[in-house]
């Protein structure tokens, strides 16, 4: 083992066990002071329907998503709040675990991963339909219906021309939304009117002052860019520099690069002739 390599795992060493500690902090000691923990998960559990967007764009409990997902979110209150909010943590602390595999712990300890598991929001679920979405395009219906911006990434098939995948993602957002039009057409413009009003407040923490069209600008600039280079990392990274309101939560969405790079590092690598890949499940490498 070379010095190099012994000092880059002390400093990953270093910087896990520091993250972990800010993981500890949260749940530890802030939450009991706070008390907190789960306020974005609450606004998904407490949706109103028929009328999921009553509370004001910015005030704490809003609802932001599309209609097709309050519908879905309006079947949450079947539950008591402190097993939804059980049950959401579960979940995402298992899809971090899907994503990160034996990386998991380095993943727990980046600070943006604490902070969402600490919020409650769905970015670790972005991230998952994002590392899916290479294999299985229709699993970007659910960035679309949620922080559409977002779905910026899909430039990665039309510059690839990958015409069957982009076709497959917009048509199953496309099913999704004209089934819950059938059911409820009145949510369609009780959402557009919602998303039309100036922001009330800023609940959800901190977040990066930069503008949408410039950060969308970015992230256009990243993915095509990545798409020419073959570089699925960028999608990701342009992900999440399109998010709507880019939180510091919100850079948990990287954590889609980890299979992509556990795909790479898996490949035998030899220098006489090239050897066949196995397709990796969630991100379609091979």
């Amino acid at each position: 083992m070379t010095p190099t390599t012994v000092r880059r795992r002390a400093v990953l060493h270093g910087l896990t066990i520091a993250g972990l500690l800010f993981l500890a902090y949260l749940f530890v000691v802030l939450a009991p002071m706070v008390r907190s923990v789960g306020y974005d998960a609450w606004a998904y559990w407490n949706v109103q329907l028929p009328h999921p967007y009553g509370v004001s764009l910015g005030g704490l409990g809003a609802f932001p998503y599309s209609p097709p997902v309050a519908l879905v979110a309006g079947l949450f209150k079947t539950v008591p709040w402190w097993v939804f909010l059980w049950m959401w943590v579960c979940l995402m602390v298992g899809t971090l675990v899907w994503l990160g595999g034996r990386w998991t712990l380095v993943l727990l300890a980046f600070p943006p991963v604490a902070l969402e598991l600490y919020h409650g929001n769905i970015h670790l679920f972005l991230a998952a339909a994002v590392a899916l979405g290479f294999r299985y395009p229709a699993a970007w219906a659910f960035v679309l219906l949620t922080k559409s911006t977002s779905g910026i990434g899909l430039l990665w098939f039309l510059v690839r021309r990958e015409w069957r995948q982009l076709a497959v993602a917009l048509a199953v957002t496309a099913t999704i939304a004209a089934a819950s039009y059938l059911v409820a057409p009145s949510l369609w413009s009780e959402w557009l009117g919602f998303l039309a009003q100036e922001p009330q407040g800023t609940v959800g923490g901190p977040s990066l002052p930069v503008p949408l069209p410039i950060r969308l600008a970015a992230a256009a600039a990243v993915v095509i860019w990545g798409a020419r280079t073959d570089r699925r990392w960028t999608v990701p990274v342009a992900a999440t520099l399109a998010l709507p309101v880019l939180w510091f939560a919100g850079f948990s969405i990287l954590t889609a690069i980890a299979p992509q790079l556990r795909a790479e590092l898996s490949r035998p690598r030899t220098a006489s002739r090239p050897t066949a890949a196995v397709a990796n499940p969630a991100t379609g490498a091979a």
